[in-house]
């Protein structure tokens, strides 16, 4: 029996070359849906984010947008699609240099345009986007034993766990300060890996705006017992690292956060309402006038009422941390908006 720390475990079960989840042809979308998934309105959004981004940055000579955990692109293919009907289309589409950042091989049918990389690129201007990503990021898992100890939890490829070492180091003091934890059977989900991901990624983006999107938490709401999870083909699942499904746990993005750099947090739902996504029912006057069309702004009413339900995918936490650059005005004043803690 083969028992390895967490960490480890979620590597070889998500990314392993053979037999890595992540490595599938069919991608997370056959598995579970996301945002990007669930409707066109969420690319039109980070197109128009996008936007705003460019108008900040002064309309540098070229834009860039990086997608990463990109999955089979289908995030940048409908951006590029919903720039088609921005204004300033010639503009933004002529200078726009979009970057998919994923593990898996490029797949057939991302538009040609998309440079497809397993690295973040480096020296760029424009909009750093991670969407669903840092979950996905492998993280040790401790828990709190009889005795008060906080110890770390190994585990095997078939989910059996036990409790080994004492956690210790960086980790004990990532642990003290951001996710204190006496109580016997308590969990900690160490954070400083993704902590590191994220800022490594940021570390990119010469001028701009970084955003993470994810379920995730703060240290005034950590969860008792963690969020470690398993999904496949629709369904919450065991966690079990064989590389059978996905395994996941929420972010702790207020200790993700870049340090030194303007940080807020919003959910989902006020974010994406600021960016022109509104879930409310088109006027029946409409109805009358024009079926066809009142019929396609109910569908799309639809999409974007799922997109922004607090119980749903607009509870997602959207992290943004601007880089030698002014918040968005789009985002300027929006209700929610919580500064983070240094």
């Amino acid at each position: 029996m083969s028992w390895q720390r967490w960490q480890t475990a979620m590597e070889q079960a998500l990314y392993a070359p053979d037999s890595g989840f992540y490595r599938r042809p069919e991608g997370p979308v056959g598995h579970f849906r996301t945002s990007v998934h669930a409707s066109p309105h969420y690319a039109g959004a980070v197109a128009r984010l996008l936007r705003e981004v460019d108008r900040e940055l002064g309309r540098p000579e070229v834009i860039t947008l990086v997608d990463v955990g990109a999955g089979r692109g289908e995030l940048l293919t409908g951006v590029l699609a919903a720039v088609g009907g921005l204004d300033d289309r010639g503009d933004l589409g002529g200078r726009l240099r979009p970057v998919a950042v994923e593990v898996a091989e490029r797949p057939a049918g991302v538009p040609a345009e998309v440079e497809w990389t397993d690295r973040v690129p480096t020296g760029f201007a424009g909009l750093l986007f991670a969407n669903e990503w840092l979950d996905n990021v492998p993280l040790d898992i401790a828990e709190v034993d009889e005795d008060g100890v906080l110890r770390l939890v190994e585990v095997t490829p078939a989910g059996e766990e036990r409790l080994a070492a004492p956690v210790a180091g960086a980790d004990a003091e990532w642990a003290a300060r951001w996710w204190p934890a006496e109580e016997p059977g308590a969990r900690v989900e160490l954070g400083r890996s993704r902590d590191a991901a994220w800022r490594g990624a940021v570390a990119g983006l010469e001028r701009g705006l970084a955003v993470a999107v994810d379920y995730a938490h703060t240290r005034a709401d950590r969860p008792l017992f963690g969020t470690l999870a398993g999904f496949r083909a629709g369904r919450e699942v065991e966690p079990v690292p064989d590389g059978s499904c996905d395994v996941t746990a929420h972010v702790a993005l207020d200790s993700a956060a870049a340090p030194g750099l303007h940080s807020l947090w919003t959910t989902q739902r006020a974010a994406l309402r600021a960016l022109g996504v509104d879930g409310g029912r088109p006027p029946l006057e409409l109805a009358s006038t024009d079926p066809v069309a009142y019929l396609r702004a109910l569908g799309g009413a639809g999409e974007s009422a799922e997109l922004t339900d607090p119980a749903g995918l607009g509870g997602f936490r959207w992290l943004t941390q601007t880089v030698r650059m002014p918040v968005p005005e789009a985002l300027r004043g929006l209700d929610g908006w919580q500064t983070l803690p240094s």
